[in-house]
């Protein structure tokens, strides 16, 4: 080979090196270390009149007054546990609270795997399991039903999960259609709808189709954001879409494009696991066919 095909050659590889650097992906990063609650902070909300809270106010009539707080867990709703040789987060549910990011973050990939435990709690003893990933949280904990940052939840919830709801004043479009009930399911098909508590199709778009597992068995939960768009996965499978992502300041639209990520505790015992990130440039086409 002679001197300028060397390097007509080597100047292939290198345009190939590049195009393929310029593709890949990025690894996923882990939110939850695996030891302890750095790069989080916990919030939780006014506790049950059944729960026992030492020093925590009451009300004449047994109702405690005021939240328990930021990073301030009494009663070890949030901690660290290992299962199966895994380190796992346990929410034990018994009091309404969020795990929450000290990071914002936007246009990314998170994903990560939740099973339930066996204990649930009043208010919710007996109604189905709940919990939820919050993304794009902002402003203050308790402004979302009392508890939460305001934000846009997947919803993880016994044959609900994928759910989409709006956690306190946000809002978003989905392709949906009513149901006989008079609530929406997403349709991708379907026109868009804007969702938020004030409007007349309200806060809620459930998923479809159903794809989660068992109670007992592990699901993976994924939620792709770049932009105003978020595609909810549950278990490999698409089943709600939201564009538009925004919220209202003055009457006028505000895109709401990234936040903190939380996870709830909210009346049933969830374990959490793999909790992991990373950014994207794009959400590829097939998430959005």
């Amino acid at each position: 080979m002679n001197m300028k095909n060397t390097v007509i050659c080597a100047f292939s590889v290198c345009v190939i090196l590049l195009m393929s650097c310029g593709t890949k992906e990025a690894k996923f990063e882990p939110l939850f270390n695996g030891v302890n609650f750095d790069g989080w902070e916990t919030y939780i909300g006014v506790p049950d009149s059944s729960v026992d809270v030492p020093e925590l106010t009451r009300d004449e009539t047994g109702q405690y007054t005021q939240p328990v707080g930021v990073n301030n867990d009494p009663l070890a709703v949030f901690t660290v546990q290992n299962m199966d040789g895994t380190p796992v987060l346990r929410f034990s549910g018994q009091i309404n609270g969020s795990f929450a990011t000290l990071k914002e973050y936007g246009n990314y990939h998170l994903r990560l795997e939740v099973k339930w435990g066996e204990k649930k709690w009043a208010p919710r003893a007996e109604k189905p399991r709940n919990s939820g990933v919050l993304y794009h949280g902002t402003g203050e904990f308790g402004k979302g039903l009392d508890v939460w940052k305001i934000a846009h939840e997947c919803q993880v919830m016994e044959h609900m999960f994928g759910d989409s709801y709006r956690m306190g004043a946000t809002y978003c479009d989905i392709t949906a259609k009513q149901t006989e009930n008079g609530g929406y399911i997403f349709d991708k098909s379907a026109p868009k709808v804007t969702f938020g508590h004030d409007l007349p199709a309200g806060p809620i778009s459930a998923k479809n189709p159903e794809n989660e597992k068992p109670n007992g068995e592990w699901n993976v939960i994924e939620v792709m954001c770049y932009e105003g768009t978020a595609v909810h996965i549950i278990n490999g499978t698409v089943n709600n879409v939201i564009t538009n992502s925004h919220l209202k300041v003055d009457g006028k639209e505000v895109p709401l494009t990234k936040g903190v990520i939380q996870l709830q505790s909210e009346g049933a015992e969830i374990f959490y696991r793999k909790v992991e990130i990373r950014p994207i440039t794009e959400i590829p086409k097939e998430y959005l066919k």
